[in-house]
């Protein structure tokens, strides 16, 4: 096989899950998803197609119904906010349907990365999107997020400095897992003009902007999408899971410029052929139910955020900060800086019945921190492992 697949190293946070075997008491905040099903007006739809037959295959880049919604939520969600004006329109020949978000962001580096190429990615992230570089041939550099206090912050001199004429590629994350970190419309508009002066590709993952806790006119993160304009080397990710609840699902999509989409849609022949019509069904579904499902979904999840921070704040060397976008507490506990995150994640399952994923699931400038998501249907859970871990830190100092 090749080097760069015998190399890729495994899921760490599998590694803590495979602790907890025989455990059922343990409380799971490890996997970036929601613990609430599907709305059932989605799986029905999902259902109503199986029933009618649809089992076969559909066009490369998504049925023209769901490519029509999704352009059209997105044009809903980032025209009224763009600066481009006419261009803030964002047409159904700029999306692409993917068998996931996964998927979106591999067939973009699939699309952008010869053996070579340099890539610069902003970590920590979720190692899907350094990894895809690697297994593409390509040459990673990483530009580490900065925590100040708990609170993360991007280093704009040192992404200028990383991101040269020889960059094919700039891979951000915002709002960011873990560290729940979220780009500033300013960082935005400085990286867009950096990048068009490199002739850079920028390569955004925003699937976390619905799930975002400051209040905007478009209830949504700062998008690269707003500040740019379709003839822009941008290709932005995105996914179903989050927003609507599908993690299971495996439907996401991509925006790209209208004259890569073809190039893309042969690409999809070649990996997936097209994503199943009954789980696209869904999708529309989604986007038809999006003002039921997403604000109280995000009020939930601010609820959420809004009772496990403060608690942990309230436990002795811990060091978190609240995010205004994400799903997730990003901590670290003074005195366990040096102990490998691996290592603490394993010990708190096994001690204290605490399942969260260790910081170094998410490369190197993670370690020594702990993810803990907090997107659970039942807030009374955050408190409940809050005092499980607090219990557990409390025998370590007596």
């Amino acid at each position: 096989m090749r080097t760069a697949i015998q190399n890729l190293q495994g899921s760490k946070i599998r590694q803590v899950v495979n602790a907890a075997l025989g455990k059922p008491d343990v409380l799971r905040f490890w996997f970036g998803e929601s613990d609430e099903v599907t709305p059932l007006a989605v799986r029905q739809a999902a259902a109503d197609s199986l029933m009618q037959g649809e089992t076969f295959y559909n066009q490369n880049l998504g049925i023209p119904e769901l490519r029509e919604a999704i352009a059209g939520y997105m044009t809903r969600v980032h025209g009224p906010v763009a600066s481009h004006g006419a261009a803030s329109v964002i047409g159904v020949d700029r999306i692409a349907v993917t068998s996931s978000g996964v998927s979106a962001l591999m067939l973009a580096a699939q699309a952008l990365v010869d053996a070579g190429d340099e890539v610069v990615a902003v970590t920590p992230v979720w190692p899907n999107l350094t990894q895809q570089v690697i297994i593409m041939g390509g040459k990673l550099r990483t530009v580490s997020l900065r925590a100040v206090d708990g609170q993360w912050g991007l280093d704009m001199a040192a992404l200028k400095a990383a991101v040269t004429s020889k960059t094919k590629a700039l891979i951000i994350n915002a709002p960011n897992n873990p560290t729940c970190w979220t780009i500033s419309k300013a960082e935005q508009l400085e990286i867009v003009a950096h990048c068009r002066s490199t002739d850079t590709w920028i390569l955004a993952d925003e699937v976390y902007e619905r799930l975002y806790y400051e209040a905007t006119p478009n209830q949504c993160a700062p998008s690269f999408l707003d500040i740019t304009t379709p003839q822009d080397n941008l290709m932005v990710a995105h996914s179903f899971s989050k927003t609507f609840l599908m993690t299971g699902w495996r439907l996401g999509w991509l925006v790209l410029p209208p004259a890569v989409t073809d190039r893309i849609s042969a690409l999809i022949e070649f990996n997936t052929s097209c994503a199943p019509t009954f789980v696209q069904r869904a999708g529309i579904e989604a986007i038809k139910r999006e003002g039921e499902i997403t604000p109280a979904l995000v009020a939930h999840f601010k609820q959420c955020r809004d009772t496990l921070i403060p608690l942990l704040q309230t436990l002795p060397g811990v060091q978190v900060q609240a995010a205004k976008g994400g799903m997730y507490a990003f901590f670290k506990i003074a005195g366990y800086e040096n102990v490998p995150s691996l290592d603490l994640a394993k010990r708190l399952v096994t001690e204290a019945g605490l399942g969260l994923a260790p910081g170094s699931a998410f490369g190197a400038e993670g370690e020594g921190w702990l993810r803990w998501c907090f997107a659970s249907k039942d807030v009374s859970r955050l408190s409940q492992g809050v005092e499980r871990l607090r219990v557990w830190l409390g025998k370590q100092s007596s």
